[in-house]
């Protein structure tokens, strides 16, 4: 059994038990979770507690969950854009609605089950067998450039780039509203989200540093054409600072509030550039996914086209 403890903010008293610990725990069900406490595996001050018990101000909750089994991921053969490959690494144009590795609801169709196919299981291990080969992450909604490595040695290479932020990550995206200025810079820190713990937030404690530089490449009246360069790699970063200066993702269901007049999937936002020092010869190398056939085709629409 692992054993998670909580302790209750003052402002979050009155949310019943399940909800507060899907808050918590938010890889978890809610269905799953209240499975959890029906079995007697949640307790507050030790007592097992039910369903419909209502979290108080420093209430210490204690669950209990059974050891997690990671399953076999099995290869499959799915179509890969290879942007290059060599015997450690290989470089990705991923497509829009591919989840980069395998998660809740998420057992195949991934792009590591394609990467072991295509690899024939030659993937670096440093990341677990969830997730072979993958060094950093795009949302499944997001296209463009990402890099696998096919050994540890290369693994740990880009992983400490990734660390001293010498790699290159340039994006383009599509914003909401009329962005003032040409270029700019957001520097907040990124952390989850007070309430809904499946969001990412700009918060003022317990964050980690977030810094994205972005750049004016064409008006639309009501949106904004950008690119935007990664200092550091947070989770739904270029969304999250957006977002916090104004301008989230034209189709960002999660971060934007404004519902998207074009038939779009997801938020306009695609990995163009990454760049990075080769794990064995030490060269710079650069690679660029051009934009997707949506992306240009709404490009084309907001300029009247």
């Amino acid at each position: 059994m692992e054993r998670k403890r909580f302790e209750a903010a003052k402002e979050e008293a009155g949310i019943r038990i399940d909800k507060y610990l899907s808050q918590q725990v938010p890889d978890i069900s809610r269905s799953y979770l209240q499975k959890v406490i029906k079995d007697g595996q949640v307790t507050v001050g030790g007592k097992a507690v039910k369903a419909n018990y209502k979290v108080a101000g420093g209430d210490v909750i204690e669950m209990d969950l059974p050891e997690a089994v990671e399953p076999e991921i099995e290869p499959e053969r799915i179509p890969l854009d290879i942007l290059y490959e060599d015997a450690d690494v290989i470089l990705i144009n991923k497509p829009k609605g591919m989840v980069v590795h395998p998660s809740a609801g998420h057992s195949s169709g991934t792009l590591v089950n394609a990467l072991l196919y295509h690899c024939q299981g030659e993937l670096s291990g440093i990341n677990g067998i969830l997730r072979p080969g993958i060094v950093h992450r795009i949302d499944k909604d997001t296209t463009g450039v990402l890099i696998a490595c096919k050994n540890d040695r290369a693994h740990n290479a880009l992983a400490e780039q990734l660390k001293e932020h010498t790699i290159t990550r340039r994006y383009r995206a599509i914003v909401c509203g009329n962005v003032k200025g040409e270029e700019g810079m957001v520097d907040a820190p990124i952390g989850r989200h007070q309430t809904d713990r499946k969001r990412m937030a700009v918060v003022k404690q317990g964050g980690k540093e977030a810094v994205t530089h972005y750049r004016v490449l064409e008006r639309f009246g009501g949106y904004t054409y950008i690119e935007c360069r990664l200092e550091t790699g947070r989770t739904h970063q270029i969304r999250v600072h957006m977002t916090s200066i104004g301008h989230p993702l034209l189709g960002d269901e999660i971060y934007g509030k404004m519902k998207s007049p074009f038939r779009l999937e997801g938020q306009t936002l695609h990995a163009m550039v990454f760049g990075f020092l080769h794990p064995s010869t030490g060269e710079y190398m650069e690679f660029q996914a051009p934009l997707p056939s949506y992306f240009e085709h709404l490009l084309k629409v907001l300029r009247g086209g």
